[in-house]
């Protein structure tokens, strides 16, 4: 019986498929190429696998969801936006010196679009992020019903080397979600990056945590090493709906 060096490489701990690995060494026979230079090519071959499983990996734990693309993105829309303080942040050096942002503006002018893109640059140079509205991340910590479930919850959101929190200010939360949020932000403070949305300024924040005492802590926190791009705009939405609702305009006689 011959030998199946795909299926032994597979017994080693190879990941990459066997139908690969047998066309590569069919390639490889068939230009002559050196036992090292096989070698080569079968690492390459591993890594690029590997790579692909890690960033599938992490992009299921990152639950970013559907989204638009930058490529899509109007920047010509918005009447006020800081483009280039974006396109810098894209280059992710904000990440290793822990550093917050902070998208503000109306519902509809693409904070979520460009706070997920951030976080799919992310993934893509190999860090671990976390995407989650504000109201389901609090959400998933309150119904956490002992302290040592609480403290493992926590890590989903403390952990990852980029947490975006999505929606702040669009439903009023309590002075216990206050606590968590402010749980979350002090554990990751100057450590890791954090990115919010919202359509509130700062002063208002503690209208959506009515009576809750860490409020001003928690913006402070937040605030220090924080890029803040404001857009004006108004909704994309809005836009798409209101062109839907014209009537076709009626094309002239000649």
């Amino acid at each position: 019986m011959p030998f199946d060096v795909a299926e032994a490489l597979r017994d080693l701990g190879f990941r990459c498929a066997p139908a690969a690995i047998a066309a590569l060494l069919e390639e490889s026979t068939k230009t002559r190429l050196s036992p090292a230079q096989v070698c080569e090519r079968l690492a390459k071959l591993e890594r690029r696998e590997r790579d692909a499983r890690n960033l599938a990996r992490r992009t299921r734990t990152a639950t970013l969801g559907p989204f638009a693309t930058l490529d899509g993105f109007d920047w010509s829309h918005p009447r006020s936006i800081d483009r280039p303080l974006y396109e810098r942040l894209l280059t992710l050096d904000f990440l290793a010196r822990g550093e917050n942002v902070l998208l503000r503006g109306p519902s509809g002018v693409g904070k979520t679009t460009l706070a997920q893109n951030l976080a799919l640059a992310a993934l893509n140079a190999g860090y671990r992020v976390r995407f989650s509205t504000l109201a389901h991340a609090l959400g998933d910590l309150l119904k956490q019903e002992s302290l040592p479930a609480l403290e493992r919850r926590l890590r989903r959101y403390v952990h990852p080397t980029l947490v975006v929190l999505d929606e702040l200010g669009y439903l009023p939360c309590d002075s216990r979600s206050a606590d968590l949020l402010y749980a979350v932000l002090s554990r990751r403070h100057l450590l890791r990056a954090t990115v919010i949305t919202t359509n509130l300024p700062f002063k208002d924040w503690s209208g959506v945590f009515p009576g809750a005492a860490c409020v001003g802590a928690l913006v402070d926190r937040f605030v220090e090493r924080c890029h803040v791009i404001d857009i004006d705009a108004d909704s994309w939405r809005q836009r798409r709906a209101m062109g839907a609702a014209e009537p076709p305009r009626s094309k002239r006689s000649k």
